[in-house]
């Protein structure tokens, strides 16, 4: 490459380099262009690898109050052997009826045990009652007038989750979590899209219990419905026993069941527990077994990270009622287990639970 040569006068000389070539500059944009091409793929590939394996859900951001406008993320694993639960919103209740004094600042969680009598709900309650911060408050809306319409349901529904509503099982000012049993033929169903709206407005964790064998729930309805009239624990009727004499004593009733109608009550059932998971989908839910819970109780701790509760032992005095095979609770047994034979509910005739 040329250089040029001025001479100003005979006592300067000036040389100026030649200018350098477009050609040049074009390879070097060109070669910056790639290299910030690379970086720029590879982060998002990383991003992307990153997004597979997590599911973003809502957290609350611990330290303050809730409110409508937080906005709350966390990473949590997906499904490749692990279980995506979103976390529950956290909530600061101040109750008119006490002072929560130091323990206000503590949060507190929301749900509501949703399940069908004779499913073991009863049961699970008291194991989460047995927890020094869990608050469930039984069957509030048992009572007809407390759900005679949607105003009156989300009323007594603030009055729960405000810590307003005592009961003995109320741990008042340091509950964790706060939460009642709620079942599908209570005016849950009936209003499903008002109640849905109020549980993800207030961040509502509706945990689900069903029973896989609809026949042993269905000897449990028939019996206990016997003993509110027949009162066979000396003319007292109990939906729950605390010993087994008891439990032989319920147990010793066999029910008739209507072989006719049998297939279609135990298909309504389950068109009912599978309606109520679609109306309510959209919450943050958990769905659970009684035969599960029972054969392992390792199940009970998937509740409490449910809920993001500190683990403990969950106890419950609790007996169960009939024990052993269905052959020595149903009454028409014979006639029973042809009606189920060679059915998809055939199933049902030999389960343990």
């Amino acid at each position: 490459m040329a250089e040029y040569v001025y001479f100003l006068n005979k006592d300067a000389l000036i040389i100026k380099p030649a200018k350098k070539s477009p050609l040049f500059l074009r390879m070097m944009a060109l070669l910056f262009a790639m290299v910030c091409g690379v970086l720029i793929c590879s982060i998002r590939l990383k991003h992307m690898s990153t997004g597979t394996k997590f599911k973003y859900q809502n957290i609350l951001v611990i330290g303050r109050p809730y409110t409508d406008n937080d906005i709350k993320q966390s990473e949590i694993p997906g499904d490749n052997g692990t279980k995506q639960l979103e976390v529950p919103q956290l909530h600061y209740p101040q109750p008119q009826t006490f002072s929560r004094a130091e323990c206000k600042h503590n949060p507190v969680r929301l749900f509501a045990i949703i399940s069908m009598q004779r499913s073991g709900s009863g049961w699970f309650e008291t194991l989460l009652n047995s927890h020094i911060n869990v608050s469930s408050n039984g069957e509030i809306f048992s009572k007809l007038d407390r759900r005679r319409n949607i105003s009156s349901i989300i009323s007594i529904l603030d009055k729960v989750y405000n810590l307003d509503w005592l009961t003995s099982a109320s741990k008042n000012e340091c509950s964790a979590a706060v939460g009642f049993k709620w079942m599908l033929n209570q005016g849950l169903m009936e209003h499903h899209r008002e109640i849905v709206e109020y549980f993800n407005h207030k961040g509502v964790s509706a945990i689900f219990l069903f029973r896989r064998n609809l026949l042993r729930r269905m000897v449990s309805v028939l019996a206990n419905s016997y003993d509110r009239y027949a009162k066979l624990l000396n003319g007292t009727h109990k939906s729950h026993v605390h010993s087994s004499q008891e439990a032989e004593t319920l147990s010793s009733y066999k029910p008739t069941i209507n072989s006719t109608s049998l297939m279609i009550d135990l298909k309504e059932v389950e068109v009912t527990a599978t309606q109520a998971l679609e109306y309510f989908n959209s919450t943050h839910h958990i769905v659970l077994y009684y035969e599960d819970l029972i054969k392992n109780p390792t199940k009970v701790k998937d509740v409490l990270e449910f809920l993001r509760l500190p683990q403990m032992e969950l106890t419950s005095r609790q007996v169960k009622i009939h024990k052993g095979s269905l052959s020595e609770h149903i009454q028409n047994w014979d006639e029973v287990n042809r009606t189920l034979h060679g059915t998809v509910y055939e199933n049902f005739l030999n389960a343990d639970y």
